[in-house]
């Protein structure tokens, strides 16, 4: 068994503002330790067991913190590689699709925050339920999603994962324990305790992790659902994806205690490197075993976008872009874990590099599907809306032409 220890510590840029310090780490002291050079194809199928310890350590609040020595394997180290890469350029690729009016409307990219969809999804199973915000295209992919229904559903056609639908903000796929994106600000935080009290009912020893940011962290539903998901003892996991800012508001600017893991008060809380898809994987673990004997914990997740808040904010008015720069370099989650591959000889520079290219590869034929797919059609505006059989019927403006007879 190799153990690697890795030490981070704060840095500072003449062109940062101090109350930016805690997003920039200095990158990866690694040690040296010999081990066998695997091929990439081997490498996959190699369970031999790894012990890392985490960037940083956890924080906790009115509980334990979890030991920052990971388990983990060459093969699981490759998935969260491949998986973290199709994540990352399924959204640039869908920056595009936006930019060539493919995709229209509402439309929030991810990019940046892929360990927390891919470590939480490594501590979990299919039957623990999973409900975010309108950030949830990566979510709905490590949920077992396709990218021809995240790309279909984006540019509004019928193989889309809600029939294109829902578009960007809705995805949904309930088999996989998945209930959505949701485009209300904090909404899905009651949903998610009601999930919990769902599995608490049906005694399944399942959790819920109900996700939002730090901009839906000062909404009064989240406190009213807490608490009485605590007074329940319910199964509830509240995970603050904490990015920094709100739209373009930065979090000191709205949040007087922007130590969201302590908000829950009586609740428990962790925080958690968020750009670290081990440290990810290790606090979800923990959550979900407290969650089951003790009833809701807060886990905060220090994570960071790269593109703005939607993609009608460039995200350049409010923060410099050697912020942003100074992150990809430092903290980057795909960096990271590549970094680890490296180190442990588990795969070579260049496979990885041709990885990367296949993977851009699938998402390009991917895309060129989605653009096959047919629209829906204009009858589907009134399905799951309208009970059928009543012979709902569908006028044009004036009011004298029907459009539609609904079964």
């Amino acid at each position: 068994m190799a153990l690697s220890r890795f030490a981070s510590s704060s840095s500072s840029s003449s062109s940062s503002a101090s109350r930016f310090n805690l997003l920039r780490l200095t990158p990866f002291a690694f040690s040296s330790t010999p081990s066998l050079r695997r091929s990439l194809s081997s490498s996959a199928d190699d369970s031999s067991t790894l012990t890392i310890e985490t960037s940083l350590p956890f924080s906790a609040h009115n509980c334990d913190t979890p030991s920052r020595s990971v388990d983990t394997t060459p093969k699981e180290l490759m998935s969260f590689f491949r998986d973290m890469a199709l994540m990352r350029r399924m959204e640039i690729a869908a920056d595009s699709l936006y930019k060539s009016k493919l995709i229209r409307g509402f439309c929030h990219l991810y990019d940046g925050q892929e360990a927390v969809a891919i470590g939480m999804e490594a501590a979990t199973t299919r039957k623990d339920c999973i409900i975010t915000s309108y950030r949830d295209h990566c979510t709905f992919l490590a949920r077992g999603g396709t990218l021809l229904e995240v790309f279909a559903e984006l540019m509004g056609r019928k193989d889309g994962c809600a029939n294109g639908k829902g578009g960007s903000m809705h995805f949904y796929r309930k088999e996989a324990g998945f209930y959505g994106g949701h485009g209300i600000v904090g909404a899905q935080i009651p949903l998610g305790c009601g999930l919990a009290f769902a599995q608490k009912y049906s005694k399944t020893e399942n959790v819920t992790f109900a996700m939002y940011g730090d901009g839906a962290a000062n909404q009064g539903q989240l406190f009213e659902a807490l608490n009485i998901a605590a007074l329940w003892d319910l199964p509830a996991i509240l995970v603050c994806e904490n990015n920094h800012y709100g739209m373009g508001t930065a979090e000191w600017r709205a949040s007087k205690s922007p130590a969201y893991y302590k908000r829950g008060d009586y609740v428990a809380g962790l925080k958690v490197d968020g750009m670290d898809v081990l440290a990810v994987k290790q606090a979800c673990t923990f959550a979900k075993e407290y969650a089951l004997k003790n009833g809701p914990i807060v886990l905060e997740l220090d994570t960071y976008r790269y593109h703005g808040h939607s993609m009608s904010d460039p995200g350049s008015t409010y923060r410099t872009r050697d912020e942003v720069s100074g992150v990809r370099q430092e903290r980057d989650p795909i960096e990271r874990v590549r970094k680890l591959l490296l180190k442990h000889e588990i795969a070579a520079e260049k496979e990885l590099k041709d990885f990367e290219k296949e993977v851009k590869k699938e998402v390009d034929e991917a895309i060129a599907k989605a653009k096959e797919s047919s629209l829906p059609e204009p009858s589907e505006l009134f399905t799951n809306i309208y009970v059928n059989g009543l012979g709902t019927e569908s006028f044009g403006a004036d009011r004298k032409e029907v459009r539609v007879t609904l079964p």
